[in-house]
């Protein structure tokens, strides 16, 4: 019941992702659009501009959600999150680095040449996302312990942190301003022709996150019992890894960097179902996580705000609470 009742609100919100923005269409045309009629108006609106951020949308959810899943499996910390390993500081690295940079060395606004706040932004950040997950895999097999990765994937945030700044204040303002907007996220950057690179390395990562159900599993048994059972502990950490930072890189290449979505909806699977069953929790996640993303992107969308409000305002302002609420609702039920 609880499965038809998320489906049912994920159709509900796509529809209203499309009918609803700065400027409401009303019912009726949004019909006769589908149909293959309607005014002209209408059809950009719908067909061009609302149904692929829908589709970015959903596929985002799908994409952090799943990634964050991941993480707090592996580390056994209800606080990981997609962000842990640094991922998406590798991708800010590669956008300043680019952008803020070049504009440096050129003497030119970088941000103002034509195409570049679609293509170059996105192949920045997927590029300085991977090298990053590719230093964490390199790493991984030399540390003895989770722990150890986490803070070691926490101090190369800091250090690509850091370098942003540096190279935002002697930056020119065209450029920081380009780069602090992108930081915010939008499910709005992605057209037509991007979409499909998304929606399949999202479905692929998605598909492939789903084979690693039985490892996943058994990683919450304990890694000395796992490996009695005949888990290989390190290949399958490695996996994980991959598959989350993966997911991470792409949809912060596409959308910039999301918050709180990838934290937040987990526990809201695990809350709904009462299973931690991977079998089961990674489709709750998926369906659940498409559904919050597109709430949070309607809400960005309301009518009387001028353009779109940052995205990552919105997943603060919806996934704090949520985790806030689980937190505490696990408390109560343990103390019983």
């Amino acid at each position: 019941m609880a499965t038809l009742g998320i489906l049912l609100a994920g159709v509900l919100l796509f529809v209203l992702n499309l009918l609803v923005g700065s400027v409401t269409v009303p019912f009726r045309q949004f019909w006769e659009v589908l149909t293959g009629a309607g005014d002209a108006t209408a059809r950009t609106i719908i067909l061009e501009y609302r149904l692929p951020q829908a589709f970015t949308a959903l596929f985002a959810g799908i994409g952090l959600s799943l990634s964050g899943l991941l993480m707090q499996t592996l580390f056994r910390n209800p606080l990981a999150d997609p962000s842990i390993l640094g991922i998406s500081s590798g991708a800010s690295l590669g956008v300043a680095l680019v952008v803020l940079l070049t504009g440096q060395l050129s003497g030119m606004a970088v941000s103002t040449l034509p195409g570049w706040s679609t293509v170059g932004v996105t192949i920045a950040a997927f590029a300085g996302a991977f090298l990053v997950l590719l230093l964490i895999l390199a790493l991984s097999s030399r540390l003895q312990s989770m722990v150890s990765l986490i803070l070691v994937g926490i101090m190369i945030a800091y250090i690509a942190s850091s370098v942003t700044d540096v190279l935002k204040f002697f930056s020119q303002k065209e450029d920081v301003h380009t780069f602090v907007i992108w930081g915010f996220g939008s499910f709005s950057n992605v057209g037509k022709p991007q979409l499909w690179y998304l929606g399949s390395c999202i479905l692929a990562g998605g598909f492939a996150a789903y084979l690693l159900s039985k490892s996943l599993n058994l990683l919450l048994l304990g890694e000395r019992y796992a490996e009695n059972l005949g888990l290989r502990i390190r290949r399958a950490s490695l996996l994980v890894i991959l598959v989350s930072g993966f997911l991470m890189a792409v949809i912060t290449a596409f959308c910039g960097p999301i918050a709180f979505i990838g934290l937040a909806v987990p526990h809201l699977a695990r809350f709904t179902y009462h299973t931690s069953d991977h079998f089961k929790l990674i489709p709750a996640t998926a369906v659940i996580g498409m559904d919050l993303a597109l709430l949070c992107n309607l809400i960005a969308r309301l009518p009387g705000f001028d353009g779109n409000l940052p995205i990552n305002s919105v997943t603060a302002l919806v996934g704090a609470p949520i985790v806030i609420y689980v937190i505490f609702h696990r408390q109560k039920v343990l103390s019983k």
